[in-house]
């Protein structure tokens, strides 16, 4: 069985539990807390398992190989296990789809994830309202884009045709945050409309934080 070292919070590997349940693929989640004790993910032993010491891993059924980055993992996935497909059928579909996800991935998360708010606060001693107005910076500049790209594309239900694909796997993580940060989204109504469309389906559900064993 695979093994996915995740903690509840992490929206990468949001990201990853979402895909897995698309997929109905079973998995064993093994907790690495982010927080506790100065964050597990910084102990020798995780460090053997990611030398980057970031969630998720993924580690192959009973063997030594481990997989790491969220968006490389969902991609293993669709290639071992491609139904249902989380990319379109076309080349260039594909290649929209995986430019919409990285803005998430590589160009908000990097900039807004834990690790980085912990390093402006402690290393430059920046107050909680600047790192606030750091966050909502980074998260207008991908979200100003994503609405305007959804729009061109004149998405409803989906970011891409008419199921779910990485886009949205990368979306619905990445707006949860923002609301847990009351970040204002009355701009955003195409992105509102996709999120609560997806939290509609099982696989969205059951990967939400809070319905992890982790949360409790």
């Amino acid at each position: 069985m695979l093994k996915l070292y995740d903690y509840h919070r992490s929206s990468a590997c949001f990201r990853v539990r979402i895909a897995m349940n698309l997929k109905n693929i079973e998995y064993e989640a093994i907790s690495v807390h982010l927080v506790k004790d100065g964050g597990h993910q910084l102990s020798d032993s995780y460090k053997a398992i990611n030398p980057q010491r970031l969630l998720p891993a993924l580690q192959i059924d009973d063997s030594k190989q481990i997989l790491t980055q969220s968006l490389s993992i969902i991609e293993y996935l669709e290639e071992t296990c491609p139904t249902p497909a989380l990319l379109p059928s076309d080349a260039l579909g594909r290649a929209k789809v995986r430019a919409f996800s990285q803005i998430i991935a590589c160009e908000i998360h990097p900039l807004n994830n834990l690790r980085v708010l912990k390093y402006l606060k402690h290393e430059f001693e920046i107050s909680d309202e600047k790192k606030d107005a750091w966050y909502f910076h980074w998260l207008s500049a991908g979200f100003d884009a994503m609405e305007a790209l959804l729009q061109e594309n004149k998405s409803s239900h989906f970011c891409f045709g008419t199921s779910p694909t990485i886009a949205d796997i990368c979306l619905v993580p990445q707006v949860y945050n923002a609301l847990r940060f009351e970040f204002p989204m009355q701009k955003y109504p195409l992105i509102t409309k996709i999120n609560q469309h997806c939290l509609e389906i099982d696989a969205f559900q059951k990967a939400l934080p809070e319905n992890q064993p982790d949360a409790k």
